[in-house]
Formats: C-alpha cells, structure tokens, sequence
C-alpha cells in the first residue's frame, strides 16, 4: 500500500490504532466477499502483506490454507508488495496448505461421509500448529481462508462439513485462544436462492464484512470498484455494539492500491 496517502482500508479495519503487543487483527473474523466482475483477492494479499512485516509484532505467523491457486501464485502478487513469501515460510512465519488438488475421502457406497473425517484431520493440523506456537504468541496466528466456497468442493459438495469446519476455525478467535480468521468468498458464486448455510453463518459471525463490489455508476478508467466495510465492534458500556460502516473506492496498481472517499476522483 502507499504508506504517503491516508489509507482507508487500514482505517475501517482499525489497523490504524495498534499498540506494540497487539497483532493486527486482534482475534478478529474477517469475511472478504467478492464477485467475478470485481475480485476482492488484492484485500487478503494486503492483510497477508500486512501481518507479516507489520512492526508493531514481528511473532506474526500465517497459516495460509489455498483452496484457489498454487503457492507461486501468491509468491509473485506478494513480492511486487514488498513481501517474500518464501522466505518468510522458510522462517516459519508463513505456512502453506497446499489445498488445491486435495479431496476429502468419499465414504461407504460414495457418499461423502469420509469429508468430515477429512476436514476434521485438517482442523487437527491447524490446532497442532497453534499448540506448537509458544503459548504467548498462540494470539499471533491468523488463519486465512482462500476460497470459502471451494471448501465444498473439496468436501464433495456436504455443506454441513463445511459449517462444522468453519465454526471450528472461527471458535479459535475466542478469548482463549485469540486467532484472527481471514476468509474469501466469491459471493456470486452461489444464486440468491441456494446460497448454502454456512455462507449466511459466516457473515453473521464476522467481526469485519468487507464487500468488494463494481461501480454502481459503470466502468471508469482510474477507479476499480468500490468496497464497504463493517465492522462491528465489542459491546460498550450499555451492552449495545457499536457497528462501523466505511464506504470508499479503490484503483489497484502494480504493487500498491489506492483507497479513496466517492467524488474524490473524476
């Protein structure tokens, strides 16, 4: 990102205000959601960026499960953002799932009742993870989710596994573990009508919504799309939360994004 601009993105996350001894996401959920006109991929790339040469922590640690490309893919967007991802797996900041061509064993008579068996061994795999971590950076793991919806896949199509493996995951960002989640849906990916439950799950346990979508107004040369973030704060004093929406626009470069206020570009 271009640290010389005011960086909204940054700010609707609350990654402005961090303090010395906390991780950038402070044990939030993060659902990203997107659709094939406006891909919202350059939002985990920048929190991936982010968590791991963040200075305020330098005991971050990623726990990347890829359902959507291979490891070079993220290693090349990642290294015109200033971040070696290989380098930073080699010193076990940055670990790699390789998920692509995996597929939950297909039960008795090939039904799918061995994916529940498939993802709970890969939820074992992230708790082992996590236990291995000095028991005062296991606050410093985020667990970033590329796609959501190719889980199902993977899971033969049982989206009660999926359910169960993501409430898991989400179920870490407790206080007692205190992980971050970071999920990318392809939000069109599903009709309006069939959209599974654990999608509707998910965004109503995300602590942070972010919604890439295009220009309601069309096309334009120098502006990308437009996002909207909410993110719903802890409890105040009266029990009531206090939810923040931010709405702004974006332009995606090379090896930076640029995020701006409606009207602030012509």
């Amino acid at each position: 990102m271009d640290s010389r601009a005011r960086n909204l993105l940054d700010e609707a996350l609350g990654l402005d205000q961090l303090t010395q001894s906390k991780s950038p996401l402070g044990g939030k959920a993060v659902l990203i959601e997107d659709c094939v006109e406006t891909s919202g991929s350059f939002v985990l790339h920048q929190l991936i960026k982010r968590l791991l040469t963040a200075t305020s922590n330098s005991s971050n640690v990623v726990l990347f499960l890829a359902f959507a490309n291979p490891f070079s893919h993220y290693d090349r967007i990642l290294r015109k953002l200033g971040c070696n991802l290989a380098a930073q797996r080699e010193k076990g900041r940055f670990i790699f799932v390789d998920m692509l061509n995996v597929q939950c064993p297909v039960g008795e008579e090939g039904k799918a009742g061995g994916g529940r068996s498939g993802l709970f061994a890969l939820f074992a795999n992230i708790t082992k993870v996590l236990n291995s971590l000095p028991e005062g950076n296991r606050k410093c793991l985020t667990i970033v989710i590329d796609d959501v919806s190719l889980i199902e896949v993977a899971a033969h199509g049982s989206s009660d596994h999926v359910l169960d493996f993501l409430h898991y995951c989400h179920a870490l960002t407790s206080n007692h573990h205190g992980c971050s989640l970071v999920m990318l849906n392809h939000d069109d990916f599903y009709s309006s009508m069939d959209r599974p439950v654990f999608l509707k799950q998910m965004e109503y346990a995300a602590d942070v919504l972010v919604k890439v979508k295009p220009l309601a107004t069309g096309l334009a040369a120098d502006v990308h799309g437009q996002m909207t973030v909410l993110n719903r704060d802890q409890c105040n004093r009266r029990g009531s939360l206090n939810n923040r929406m931010s709405n702004f626009q974006f332009r995606i470069k090379e090896n930076s994004v640029e995020y701006f206020y409606p009207g602030a570009r012509t």
